[in-house]
């Protein structure tokens, strides 16, 4: 299901209008899950790090053992093509996306030789200025490498993040700050996590539990050129207790101040006001 309108999907090698049918029904990727996909942001007539995302997704293919068909350079130009049928004012959600078509003897491992790709442009508002979530602790975890392919953006790990969004949405909370399986703070279930305390910002270390985010990369390089340092470290629960501001970062929203965390209250802080002003200011400036 669409959470968007205005959809153009490629597929087959051409643009078709709407959200058309890519896979079947014995599809690999259909019933066994080997599906990867990316996410990037069209707005204010800029794409920015779209050429990340989708080296990316070809990184996350060859983690499921899907070989990668296009390369990152010629699915820039593919999707360019299909942001024309957008206006310079219209927001929109890129999605590059592999799946695995045939299996082997098996039929549970992969054929690396047989793989469906398909670009989907999804017309989704960006989030206004002042939209802000609320966080809550959540009993599941973050799976390491040995348990799940960590090291991809895939469909399969994602029922996980919707069990961690339902508990805590039953509780009246906006999304879940999730931890590692040593109880170690990694991200919320939907983006990266950042906290700041006396000043000083922190965000938890890519330890290999979860995909330290394009955008999160590009918050920090934008911090580190405007003079600011960013501490990535080991982070609990009692951190973001005693934190001062808390804030998301994803691709979806590029970056959402963090009002609450259970009990513990917080301002739309500072850091994160002039962290969104950055990074606007930097987009404005990235290759069209």
């Amino acid at each position: 299901m669409s959470i968007g309108s205005n959809i153009f999907t490629w597929f087959e090698n051409r643009w078709h209008r709407d959200d058309v049918a890519i896979m079947r029904a014995a599809d690999h990727g259909s019933w066994l899950g080997t599906s990867v996909f990316d996410g990037a942001r069209f707005f204010a007539g800029r794409a920015p790090d779209l050429l990340a995302h989708c080296e990316r997704v070809n990184n996350s293919a060859r983690a499921l053992m899907i070989t990668p068909t296009v390369e990152a350079t010629e699915m820039v130009d593919i999707i360019a093509e299909g942001l024309r049928n957008y206006g310079p004012d219209d927001a929109v959600y890129i999605r590059p996306m592999y799946w695995a078509i045939h299996g082997d003897a098996t039929a549970i491992v992969p054929d690396p030789g047989a793989t469906g790709f398909a670009i989907c442009l999804e017309q989704i508002p960006m989030a206004p200025a002042d939209a802000a979530t609320t966080l809550a602790r959540t009993r599941f975890r973050r799976p390491v490498l040995e348990d799940s392919v960590v090291n991809a953006k895939a469909g399969c790990l994602y029922p996980n993040n919707a069990r961690m969004l339902t508990e805590v949405r039953a509780r009246g909370f906006g999304n879940a700050l999730v931890t590692d399986a040593m109880g170690n703070v990694a991200e919320s279930a939907t983006a990266n996590v950042f906290m700041v305390r006396d000043g000083e910002i922190f965000t938890p270390i890519a330890n290999g539990t979860f995909l330290a985010g394009i955008t999160r990369a590009r918050h920090i390089s934008n911090l580190k050129a405007d003079g600011t340092g960013v501490h990535q470290c080991v982070l609990t629960f009692a951190d973001f207790e005693e934190a001062d501001e808390v804030f998301l970062t994803g691709n979806m929203s590029k970056i959402t101040p963090v009002t609450a965390f259970e009990d513990r209250q917080y301002q739309v802080g500072p850091v994160a006001r002039r962290l969104r002003e950055m990074y606007w200011d930097w987009a404005a400036t990235d290759t069209p």
